[in-house]
């Protein structure tokens, strides 16, 4: 491939808000067109974590290959870098086998990465982490957000004060580099080797989406949703502050099982909190550049893709 293009195999996006129908519109792709579906989800990669997340059933799943699904216990972490790592090199594979790659999900930071590049943060450096933990317990984890909202706002904003995995982080980056974890970002790093048609699906109107949103909650419930997380709350080695259980839903099932909140109030947080993520995404996908936007409810969805790839 010649420096500065792009490999022409077809590569498709399917993007949207979580309830959005994105899982369906991708199988029934996969029903047209001989492909493979890489999960752009940060929740999916957890084995244990399968009513919450909405992850594709057994059936489905043996249907159409899937990648990036179960492949982290939910005491570990996934960063970006590893997301865009595995699925450039998932899409060669995919390719390798005559097949198209269907990427799939709503995590939008992943897509962006992936897409628009990512830039090449410095490494950990042990001491400088080992310092910070050491401040957490003098100071407090309060302080130190406070300290990192000092230093870097925008950090600052989207890191929440209770989240001390991406509180060291930025506060690292920025004693060991004197440049903020923001401006690290906002170098354009490698971009992509694939040229990807970009789909989003959403309904076009946002009360739907609600209304979606909660009846799909209440499913998860009725279908054993709190069983699943009593199940890892149980292991005694999982809490509260990990990327796992900060997912949406997960974070209440689990206050609500630490006596923290009545059930009632999990369901109302749980439903509130997936409505406050899926405007999230639709602020990244509004901003989105080169996507064609489908309809959740259209009947030539399909047609519209087909149109727009040669498959």
């Amino acid at each position: 491939m010649a420096s500065g293009t792009k490999d022409a195999a077809p590569v498709v996006a399917i993007m949207g808000p979580t309830a959005s129908g994105k899982t369906g519109l991708a199988l029934q792709l996969a029903d047209q067109v001989d492909c493979e579906i890489i999960s752009v989800d940060s929740a999916l990669v957890y084995r244990g974590m399968d009513i919450g997340t909405a992850k594709p059933t057994g059936e489905e799943q043996a249907a159409v290959p899937h990648w990036l699904i179960d492949t982290l216990d939910p005491s570990e972490s996934y960063s970006v870098a590893e997301f865009v790592a595995d699925a450039v090199r998932l899409i060669g594979e995919i390719h390798s086998r005559g097949r198209v790659p269907v990427l799939v999900g709503g995590t939008m930071m992943y897509f962006n990465a992936l897409i628009n590049g990512i830039s090449p943060l410095p490494k950990s450096d042990e001491a400088i982490r080992a310092q910070i933990e050491k401040e957490s317990i003098e100071r407090g984890w309060q302080a130190l957000h406070a300290e990192l909202c000092d230093v870097d706002t925008v950090s600052g904003n989207r890191i929440h004060p209770n989240d001390p995995q991406r509180i060291t982080r930025a506060l690292e980056v920025y004693r060991s580099t004197g440049k903020t974890l923001t401006a690290w970002q906002q170098e354009k790093g490698q971009q992509c080797p694939y040229d990807i048609a970009q789909f989003v699906i959403a309904p076009e109107e946002r009360a739907v989406l609600h209304q979606r949103i909660a009846e799909r909650f209440d499913q998860m419930l009725a279908s054993g949703f709190i069983a699943e997380v009593e199940k890892l709350h149980r292991r005694g080695d999982l809490h509260e502050d990990l990327p796992s259980i900060r997912s949406v839903g997960y974070r209440q099932a689990w206050q609500y099982l630490d006596g923290q909140i009545s059930y009632a109030e999990m369901r109302e947080r749980g439903i509130i909190a997936t409505r406050q993520l899926a405007k999230r995404q639709l602020t990244w996908l509004r901003g989105w550049q080169g996507a064609t936007w489908l309809d959740t409810f259209a009947k030539d969805n399909l047609t519209k893709i087909t149109a727009k790839v040669t498959l």
